[in-house]
C-alpha cells in the first residue's frame, strides 16, 4: 500500500506493508534521530511531531500517518542552526549520552509550539513520556525553560514588543 506524508516539510511517498511501524519507515528513510528504545511507547526515544502533537512512532502503524505532517528532530534544527531547545540543552548541560535527547527535543518543541509560555509543571508533564537514564531531568527542564524565554524574546522582537 502507499503512504503519503510530509516529513519536515517535504512530500514523501512510501510503499509500505500494513503492519509496518512508522518508526521503521522513518529510520529506513534516513531519519536516524528517531531512535528505537523500548518498542512499547514507554521511553519517548522515537518521538516525532505528527500533525502538531508529540507521539511515539514505535507504536503507530505507518498507515495511521497517511496524509499527515511529520516533524522529526532533523526538521527542528541542526548543528549549524540549532533550535532554541537544542541550543539550550547543550548550553545548560541537559545532554549526557544523547540517546534520549532527540525525543526530548521533539516533545519540548511540540509543547512550545502549542503553548509558547508553559509553566515548569507543564514542561514536566510534556517530558513525562521521555525516559532519560543519565540525567536527573533538572538540567533538561532548566534548558527548556531557557528556550521558552529565548523563544518569547524572539517572538516579541518579531511583534515589535519589548
Amino acid at each position: 500500500m502507499k503512504l503519503n506524508v510530509a516529513i519536515n516539510g517535504e512530500a514523501k511517498e512510501f510503499d509500505i506493508h500494513p503492519k509496518d511501524m512508522l518508526l521503521d519507515v522513518l529510520r529506513d528513510d534516513g531519519y536516524t534521530g528517531v531512535k528505537r528504545g523500548c518498542s512499547t511507547g514507554d521511553c519517548g526515544a522515537c518521538a516525532i511531531i505528527l500533525d502538531g502533537k508529540a507521539v511515539n512512532s514505535c507504536i503507530l502503524f505507518a498507515a495511521q500517518a497517511e496524509g499527515g505532517k511529520i516533524t522529526t528532530v532533523e526538521g527542528i534544527g541542526n548543528p549549524k542552526v540549532p533550535s532554541p531547545v537544542q541550543r539550550e540543552m547543550t548550553d545548560a548541560g541537559g545532554i549526557q549520552c544523547g540517546f534520549c535527547v532527540p525525543g526530548i527535543v521533539v516533545s519540548a518543541t511540540a509543547l512550545i509550539d502549542e503553548n509558547p509560555e508553559p509553566t515548569e509543571d507543564e514542561i514536566r508533564e510534556a517530558l513525562d513520556g521521555n525516559l532519560c537514564r543519565c540525567t536527573g531531568y533538572v538540567k533538561q527542564i532548566e534548558a527548556i525553560t531557557l528556550a521558552v524565554k529565548e523563544t518569547r524574546k524572539t517572538r516579541g522582537a518579531r511583534l515589535g514588543v519589548a
